[in-house]
């Protein structure tokens, strides 16, 4: 596996710490005054999605992971299994729904998303940036009201709730943001 210095780890990396596959949350570098530099990275461990810290010299070498990056197309939920399709050779994988986790919600059939595989072992699923959905339910729409104005809660077809503004009706489609949920922009 390469070997990269400290200072070049970054967020989303996935680097082996105490044998142990990890993805970088957070990077920061720190100066503490007459100090050496130090980088202090903030991980998930992938088995179990656990939490850790650590500090790091800035000439401390780290083993990054290599990754296969590949474009798949989700095709059906099967049980606890969701069934994706390599668009260039037609392979099907399986993958357990634990990959997805909560972003499981936002998963829908024909999307195309991006899985990482480690030795032939899937490590993440990697959705779209935004998807487009559909609001079931939500507050009247006010008159007078514009975008400068307060948000409202809205539910989605997808069953989660965002906060749009005050002039989105029932049955208009949103785009959302699949990092944070959050509301992006009305679509028409």
């Amino acid at each position: 596996m390469p070997y990269i210095l400290a200072t070049q780890v970054r967020v989303g990396m996935i680097i082996n710490f105490e044998s142990e596959l990890c993805r970088v949350i957070s990077v920061e570098h720190q100066t503490p005054g007459n100090l050496p530099a130090r980088i202090v990275t903030k991980m998930k461990r992938l088995k179990d999605g656990i939490n850790r810290e650590n500090r790091f010299g800035s000439a401390d070498k780290i083993d990054k992971v290599s990754l296969e990056q590949i474009k798949m197309e989700f095709l059906y939920a099967d049980g606890d299994q969701l069934v994706f399709m390599n668009n260039e050779t037609y392979e099907q994988t399986e993958l357990a729904k634990e990959i997805l986790g909560e972003d499981l919600v936002f998963l829908h059939p024909n999307m195309e998303v991006e899985i990482e595989f480690n030795d032939g072992a899937a490590l993440s699923v990697a959705l779209p940036p935004s998807v487009v959905l559909e609001i079931l339910d939500t507050e009247p729409v006010m008159k007078n009201a514009n975008a400068t104005g307060s948000y409202k809660p809205a539910k989605l077809e997808n069953g989660i709730t965002v906060n749009v503004p005050p002039y989105i009706e029932s049955g208009e489609k949103v785009r959302v943001n699949t990092g944070d949920r959050s509301y992006m922009e009305r679509v028409k």
